[in-house]
């Protein structure tokens, strides 16, 4: 067997390396004049380039552009995005959103609701899937500015405009004033009734709020006239107007539009005090906090002296309120369950109602303080009739 002349062997990879060196440079050259000429993707005829090399590196996270990137961070750390949150956590153990649930707390069921995904508008007609969050399409739907009125639990369609209708459809309450009327109407005032229970305005109640005696949100007492829609001065006119449509938070440049202050709950306009305290050098946030502790003392009071059945309340657990019939201050358990309280009266009921949705609203000082205070007022008036407390003597104003 003849070897391989080693000479020959050299000179051959020779001539390999280079062809190879001559066709990286003239394929660099051909890159660089792609590069510099039309877009990637497109030759100088239109067509299609041969090939097109990639920038060089090295690469490290933080200089690869993401678009729209403060925006998703913003977001991200968001009431809307937390996804730990009981709002998107409660049905895990299902595996499945109950279809009208879904509607605010899935983009899925949103989207589905609106017919924003093709299908007929209304509540999905299956449950959802569990494990979404209010993700970006849901307020950047291209055809959410098709939805032009939403209708409110109070059975008010209120016109809408754009991301508002997002912000209304979730922010509107569950159940309304017209719900508790129609709960007790025709009984006793003071006479519990086994035909009724708890009825929850639902949580976050903005929008409703907002709006007032037109909402219907509350429960309003008959012979009683109510405030209307809050009308900020300019440049507020819409949620976003204060809100930041990304973090929620409240811009305080705003506020110092008109006021002294950014921080909202130290705002205050009035010039009285509601709360009986005198002290008007404080927001009216605190009138309204104030005026709610006395009203859920008074609802407690109520329970025990009137109806004979202690009453505990429990914001951490629904349906929150609770019998306690030894009156100790700890709700009754009956085979490890906590025992709802059952003895309603419509009494105590509507102003159980006006409570919870003030309450509910942690932003009903700037949404609107009005209505909010005349709820607690009329409410806390209606209670002090069968308890005997005159209204006088707590010098509130409503």
């Amino acid at each position: 067997m003849t070897m391989p002349n080693p000479t020959r062997i050299v000179r051959a990879l020779a001539g390999v390396a280079g062809i190879l060196i001559l066709g990286l440079s003239v394929g660099a050259a051909t890159a660089q004049v792609e590069m510099s000429g039309p877009e990637i993707g497109e030759g100088a005829d239109g067509s299609q380039p041969v090939f097109v090399m990639p920038r060089s590196g090295p690469f490290t996270p933080e200089t690869v552009a993401i678009p729209n990137a403060r925006i998703i961070a913003a977001w991200s750390g968001s009431g809307h995005a937390d996804s730990s949150a009981e709002a998107f956590r409660h049905w895990d153990a299902d595996g499945e959103i109950e279809p009208a649930c879904s509607v605010c707390h899935s983009s899925i069921g949103f989207r589905s609701f609106h017919g924003l995904d093709g299908s007929a508008p209304g509540v999905p007609e299956s449950p959802v899937p569990v494990g979404g969050v209010v993700d970006c399409e849901t307020c950047h739907n291209p055809n959410l500015g098709t939805v032009t009125e939403i209708t409110l639990a109070s059975g008010v369609v209120h016109p809408v405009q754009g991301v508002e209708a997002a912000c209304v459809t979730c922010h509107g309450g569950r159940e309304a004033g017209i719900d508790v009327a129609a709960a007790t109407e025709g009984l006793p005032d003071d006479e519990p009734s086994g035909d009724l229970r708890f009825l929850n305005p639902h949580y976050f109640l903005g929008a409703a709020m907002n709006l007032g005696s037109y909402g219907g949100l509350g429960y309003e007492y008959p012979g009683k006239t109510y405030s209307g829609r809050f009308l900020h001065a300019r440049p507020v006119a819409t949620c976003n107007s204060c809100h930041d449509p990304h973090t929620l938070k409240i811009s305080e440049q705003t506020c110092l539009t008109c006021h002294f202050t950014g921080d909202p709950e130290d705002i205050r306009i009035a010039r009285v005090s509601f709360d009986g305290s005198g002290d008007t050098t404080k927001g009216i946030h605190d009138d309204i906090v104030a005026n709610g502790d006395r009203l859920l003392a008074m609802m407690k009071d109520y329970a025990a002296e009137v109806v004979g059945t202690p009453m505990v309340y429990n914001g951490d657990r629904y349906p929150y309120f609770f019998a306690d019939a030894n009156g100790d201050g700890v709700g009754d358990e009956a085979e490890g369950r906590a025992v709802a309280y059952n003895a309603w009266t419509p009494r105590l009921l509507k102003a159980t109602f006006n409570w919870k949705a003030v309450s509910a609203d942690p932003g009903a000082f700037a949404h609107n303080a009005p209505y909010a205070l005349e709820l607690l007022y009329d409410s806390m008036e209606d209670l002090a009739g069968p308890l005997g407390v005159d209204m006088d003597e707590l010098d509130l104003i409503r």
